[in-house]
């Protein structure tokens, strides 16, 4: 079967009342911009709370399920095929042309499950259930209907047009990006952070991203890998502006004005505030980081208080209760994985104490910072002014 129609299922979306057709019109855009990595033109249209995307000509199929499956906002992908002739009789003849293409095995059973959105046509659903089951058994003697578990359920949606589908892929699930506005990532070259961009965006939120650079203590391999990071991000958050920040100056003055045990928890803080300050000048509304409670020392409750502490917009943990394994399932599920532990250092891994506090003490942190006064806030000033924005997409 060549399919030349695809009908997008929405969830959430229909909960939204009057204001269902902005997150629609999100969910459009996103559906086309995703197609731009498709062979083929399309067309991605709405029409009573259905959304469709038409092929144009030639087009490959895997290609635009694989884009498709990686829109937030769809929860099923049906390809389907559309008649403009609603006809009873011409109804019958494409419903079971429809069974013969695309299940040559009849060894199946099945159930017809007809929606009649046309309440103008002159066949009510349950009469269109019983006739089409009727002329698929008389075409397909081995064909059995289990209306209970079928192994095939028929869709007929009749409409302005009638739609025919019984296949339906499974979507990305959640929100349209830019229905629930930005936030900025703190993107490493670990693991947990892609998976933590990924998840937010998953709610609709447009992804900006922060990594800390330090050359010559990080290669320029490790941060094309987070750019690589943030492109795999991409296909399902859309375009994001990755802003590096030339972290080495900083670290360098911490690690000679601090105690050492509390290098990891004060550079945390001076990242969090630039991070911060990036987010602001853009226009993002909280901070996003792939913290998990326990999993290194900078992220117990003690110090992930302490790290809050020099924040003022709010900071959005999505992995919080997560252990590492199920946050290595999400990166294997969207193809970070691989790229996330290559052998490349970040600049936290080159800084780390042998035995860094776990339980810091906000006062006594507080203390150790007075020691960088003198030069801390012009090394801010000039790694912001510096920073080097990539889009990635």
């Amino acid at each position: 079967m060549v399919y030349r129609s695809f009908l997008i299922k929405y969830a959430e979306i229909g909960t939204k009342g009057k204001n269902r057709y902005v997150f629609e019109d999100a969910l459009i855009k996103q559906i086309r911009f995703a197609l731009k990595e498709a062979d083929g033109k399309f067309k991605v249209w709405k029409e009573s709370g259905r959304i469709y995307v038409d092929a144009e000509g030639e087009y490959d199929y895997d290609d635009v399920v694989g884009a498709l499956k990686r829109v937030f906002g769809i929860v099923w992908i049906c390809p389907m095929v559309q008649i403009d002739n609603k006809d009873y009789e011409n109804l019958k003849k494409e419903v079971v042309a429809y069974m013969d293409e695309v299940y040559p095995d009849k060894a199946i059973t099945f159930k017809v499950n007809a929606r009649r959105g046309d309440k103008q046509y002159p066949h009510m659903s349950e009469e269109i259930n019983r006739d089409l089951g009727e002329v698929i058994l008389n075409a397909f003697p081995q064909i059995r209907v289990d209306v209970h578990q079928p192994d095939v359920m028929l869709h007929v949606e009749i409409r302005h047009r009638i739609n025919i589908y019984s296949l339906m892929i499974p979507g990305a699930g959640g929100m349209p990006i830019g229905t629930n506005g930005k936030a900025m990532l703190l993107l490493s070259g670990g693991i947990d952070s892609p998976v933590a961009g990924y998840m937010i965006a998953k709610r609709g939120v447009v992804i900006e991203a922060v990594y800390f650079h330090a050359p010559p203590y990080t290669s320029e391999r490790a941060k094309q890998k987070v750019v690589d990071l943030a492109k795999l991000v991409a296909r399902y958050a859309g375009p994001i502006r990755l802003h590096i920040v030339n972290f080495t100056d900083i670290q360098l003055y911490i690690y000679d004005k601090c105690p050492h045990e509390e290098l990891t928890i004060i550079m945390r803080r001076y990242m969090m505030k630039i991070a911060e300050r990036i987010a602001k000048d853009n226009g993002c509304i909280g901070l996003i980081t792939g913290e998990s409670i326990g999993q290194v020392a900078s992220q117990t409750l003690q110090s992930l208080a302490v790290t809050n502490e020099v924040c003022t917009l709010p900071v959005y943990r999505p992995l919080i209760g997560f252990d590492k394994q199920e946050i290595v399932d999400v990166s294997e599920k969207i193809d970070t994985y691989e790229t996330s532990v290559l052998p490349y250092e970040d600049c936290c891994t080159i800084f780390v104490a042998k035995h860094p506090v776990t339980k810091p003490n906000i006062n006594v942190i507080r203390r150790s910072e007075t020691n960088l006064a003198e030069k801390i806030d012009e090394l801010m000033e000039t790694a912001v002014e510096t920073a080097e924005t990539v889009v990635c997409q």
